[in-house]
This record gives structure tokens, C-alpha cells and sequence, in this order.
């Protein structure tokens, strides 16, 4: 069941997307361009709140990659160490960037690599106390951020597009793209 949560004065509110939805009307009044409408919007959505997401990043020094690898580390719960194999499958990213992305974590001292106690032919990548502070203190203000993204669709709406979009990301993350 979907639930359809109004958002204040959303009735009268105009997008980029319906712009484009008009012009396929016009040019195209045959095409079904429903689902164009929502992935335009997610796409768009994404797009305008990396932006900024990423100017409180910027604000600790960090960039998002910076900040997704120092938060999966930190969410690993105290030691605040996991194996680089756990990082990028985590981070969905190759082990070559992995591998790039740590010596430059690692440079900066926010991270350090150990060996893994478990098997002497690993290695093991732990926050560093600055990266732990570092992280820390930008979590904060990310998730003040991320409040303040959101609040203007207040409670209710934020919690129906939330369960609204679940559903979707199963989907996506089950079938591989082809």
C-alpha cells in the first residue's frame, strides 16, 4: 500500500522535471514518461542534496568519500577497525580505490593501518584518535544537516517517503543492473 503524505503548498509547486515531463507531452503525447517523472526527481533530489551534504563536509576538511569510509569505521563500534575487504564491499567501491582512498585517509592521519592479528598476511584499517574526533564532530553537524534537509516536509511526510522508498532500494539492491 502506498500512503501519499501532502507536503505544504506542494499542489501549486512546479520542478525542473515537470518541465521536461511537458515538453515529452508536447512532442511525444503518446510516451508513458510516469516513471521519467520519478527517477528525474530522485536523480534530482540526489543530486541537489549531495550539494549540501557536501559543503558541511567541507567544512571539517573532508570530502563524502572522506567522511562515508570514517563513518563505516566508526558505526563498526569500538575498536572502530575493519579489514579493507569490509570497507569497500561496505562502501560498494573496488579494492583498487579502496586501496588509493586509505593511503590518502592514512597521509592525513586519520586512519592507520595495524596487522591483523587474526592473519599475518592482512592488514587491519583503524580510526586514528584525530580521525575519530574529526568524524565525530562532523557527524554532528551532518545529521543537523540532514534535519535540516528534511524538516521542511515535516515528520509525517519524512517518515511516508521513507517508507515509500525502502521498497524501491530492496528492488534495486536485489536485481543487479543487467
Amino acid at each position: 500500500m502506498v500512503i501519499i503524505v501532502p507536503i505544504a503548498n506542494s499542489e501549486a509547486a512546479v520542478d525542473k522535471v515537470d518541465f521536461f515531463l511537458e515538453q515529452w507531452a508536447r512532442e511525444m503525447p503518446d510516451l508513458d514518461v510516469g516513471p521519467m517523472g520519478v527517477i528525474g526527481r530522485l536523480n534530482r533530489c540526489a543530486a541537489l542534496m549531495q550539494r549540501r551534504l557536501d559543503a558541511t563536509f567541507e567544512k571539517f576538511g573532508l570530502s563524502s568519500w572522506e567522511f562515508d569510509v570514517l563513518a563505516s569505521l566508526r558505526r563498526s563500534g569500538a575498536p572502530y577497525r575493519l579489514a579493507p575487504t569490509a570497507l569497500f564491499s561496505q562502501l560498494m567501491v573496488t579494492s583498487g580505490t579502496m586501496t588509493h582512498r586509505l593511503q590518502k585517509l592514512e597521509a592525513s592521519g586519520w586512519v592507520q593501518r595495524l596487522p591483523n592479528p587474526d592473519d599475518a598476511r592482512s592488514m587491519l584499517v583503524q580510526l586514528s584518535p584525530a580521525g575519530l574526533d574529526l568524524l565525530e564532530r562532523a557527524l554532528l553537524a551532518h545529521v543537523d544537516n540532514e534535519k535540516n534537509i528534511m524538516a521542511p516536509l515535516g515528520a509525517e511526510a519524512t517518515a511516508a517517503l521513507d517508507a515509500q522508498l525502502r521498497p524501491l532500494l530492496a528492488m534495486l539492491e536485489a536485481k543487479p543492473a543487467a
